[in-house]
């Protein structure tokens, strides 16, 4: 892509921006604070009422199902990976060690919001809490859950598989952003809108600007031009 796309640029920028500030000017975050709060305890009643879903909620927010979606995310690379031949496999290498640099770069722009707030699990009171109801390793609060990390490299991703591999790559990507993003609201560690709202609006905002741009191509054809080649690709 050798061309800037300022129009689409705008319009993701300004959905970003509108969805941020519709959640950041009205006090005590208007309506946004309902949704939350009534996503939040309808989960919560869940945990006392179904064991099973208590089980699941505690596995999914487990450190080992984290590691679960990096292979979710990789098996997507993969796929497309191996049908490519050793030049595409090499860029598409440099391609993700791209995608991981702008991945920090904006997960630390997006801290840099003047917003913070405790999970759910640690504002209210007379809730539960799944690490009192099982004895089980999971991460059941946060005291910085603005905006959501974990959502917004999910997101990053999934940009960069729409831009480089298409609507099908995006439409999968998107399954495995919800499957390994709902937990995190069903367990109390995240309100939606630090997903739906804090991590998607930085995504709409700084997003566009690297894959709309030259920036992404522009990284990429520089790393390819000066990492070391492991070999010789064929003629």
């Amino acid at each position: 892509m050798n061309t800037i796309r300022f129009p689409l640029i705008l319009v993701l920028n300004a959905l970003g921006f509108a969805l941020f500030f519709s959640w950041y000017l009205p006090s005590g975050h208007g309506y946004w604070f309902v949704i939350d709060s009534n996503i939040f305890h309808f989960f919560n009643r869940e945990l006392v009422n179904s064991h099973a879903f208590l089980v699941l909620v505690a596995v999914t927010n487990n450190r080992v199902f984290d590691g679960i979606s990096l292979l979710a995310m990789g098996s997507l690379f993969f796929f497309y990976w191996r049908k490519e031949q050793a030049t595409g496999r090499r860029r598409m290498v440099i391609m993700g060690i791209v995608m991981l640099f702008c991945a920090i770069i904006i997960n630390q722009l997006g801290h840099l919001i003047p917003e913070s707030h405790v999970s759910p699990t640690l504002y209210f009171t007379d809730i539960y809490r799944v690490s009192d109801l099982l004895h089980f390793p999971t991460k059941d609060a946060s005291k910085d859950s603005f905006p959501g990390d974990h959502g917004l490299m999910l997101l990053i991703y999934t940009g960069f598989m729409l831009r480089y591999f298409g609507k099908k790559a995006f439409a999968i990507a998107v399954i495995i952003f919800l499957i390994f993003m709902m937990p995190r609201m069903m367990i109390g560690a995240h309100w939606f809108t630090d997903i739906f709202v804090g991590s998607l609006s930085i995504a709409l905002v700084c997003l566009p600007w690297v894959l709309l741009t030259p920036v992404s191509d522009g990284l990429i054809n520089l790393l390819d031009r000066y990492l070391p080649q492991l070999h010789k690709a064929n003629d």
